[in-house]
């Protein structure tokens, strides 16, 4: 176990290491921050001056190399728009994401999992009727259903807000939305558009695990020893399935912070995502960098919970990693 641990933990290192370069290489060629953190009327030995302050006359191996030091110490800089530290620029933005990212988890699974199984267990117009909707929700495209919302709830219905967070609770440094009847109500549509396409896939998922489950040989020799249906299903079938369904719930929640860009932006949601489309607006360089690496960051630690998940659920793992 110490050393499957140590391992993933070594890779992970590297995993950072590397995107920390495409984040620091990636956004030096989007355009010159200091043509927008200065006006027009400022001379060019100002400018240069400013450069030189920032550090941006120094050598990109130097540059890089301070870049990855002030990562490693939680020291992000300053923003080049605001002035702010990066750090509270980000703090401030995250509880909205992980916030909508845990709504929108937790839709797709009350609903994937169960219609999962249903659609694998049941035959009929209503498992049809289930199997259409999410091939609609896998090909419509996420700000589409987002404006469908907005349209139908919003604007004819007039029951939801469309944009913002609604009333808010400061427990702390983190701003909730649990916490008032307007803030519910204004993660419901934002939560819905953005948790579809992840409960299409979940229940695709499970429905195909479980049919293959249902397949196996000791299922049938389960059958004939005349266990219970229900026990069956659930407490061996289903257990069977999870392996590759904790795979892909993992994967969904980082995917869902890391894609909620378009979301947030449909909804003007005060999130990370449109904090990272304001700052390639401004070629706020600091911001966009950081956005990434922590995004990377997220994925490298839910990639490492969930390889820690199987040694719980799969004795198939904890074996080959004793022998590994």
């Amino acid at each position: 176990m110490l050393a499957f641990v140590l391992r993933r933990l070594a890779q992970s290192i590297f995993v950072m290491l590397a995107v920390s370069l495409i984040a620091f290489s990636l956004f030096r060629f989007v355009g010159d921050p200091i043509a927008q953190m200065v006006g027009q009327e400022t001379s060019i030995e100002d400018q240069e001056n400013i450069r030189e302050r920032l550090g941006l006359n120094d050598p990109l191996t130097t540059q890089y190399v301070r870049f990855v030091s002030n990562l490693s110490q939680a020291e992000f800089g300053y923003s080049y728009r605001t002035r702010q530290p990066v750090s509270e620029m980000i703090l401030s933005r995250l509880p909205a994401t992980l916030e909508l990212g845990a709504i929108s988890l937790v839709i797709s699974l009350i609903v994937g999992i169960p219609a999962g199984i249903y659609t694998a267990l049941k035959r009929g117009f209503l498992s049809n009727a289930l199997l259409v909707a999410t091939l609609v929700g896998i090909s419509i495209p996420t700000f589409v259903i987002g404006i469908f919302l907005i349209y139908l709830f919003g604007v004819s219905l007039g029951w939801l807000p469309t944009f913002g967070r609604g009333q808010t609770v400061a427990l702390g440094w983190w701003q909730t939305n649990f916490l008032t009847v307007s803030g519910w109500k204004a993660l419901i549509l934002p939560g819905v558009t953005l948790g579809v396409y992840q409960l299409t896939l979940t229940m695709r998922l499970v429905r195909a695990e479980m049919q293959e489950v249902l397949k196996t040989d000791y299922i049938k020799f389960a059958t004939a020893r005349g266990i219970n249906y229900r026990s069956l299903y659930l407490n061996h079938a289903f257990r069977n399935t999870l392996v590759p369904v904790v795979t892909i719930i993992g994967l969904q929640l980082g995917g869902i912070i890391a894609f909620s860009i378009v979301t947030e932006s449909v909804f003007q949601w005060p999130g990370m995502g449109l904090l990272f489309l304001e700052s390639i607006r401004y070629v706020d360089i600091p911001v966009m960098s950081v956005y990434l690496v922590l995004i990377a960051l997220m994925f490298v630690v839910i990639n490492l919970v969930v390889d820690l998940l199987y040694f719980a659920i799969d004795p198939r793992v904890r074996l080959r990693g004793s022998h590994d």
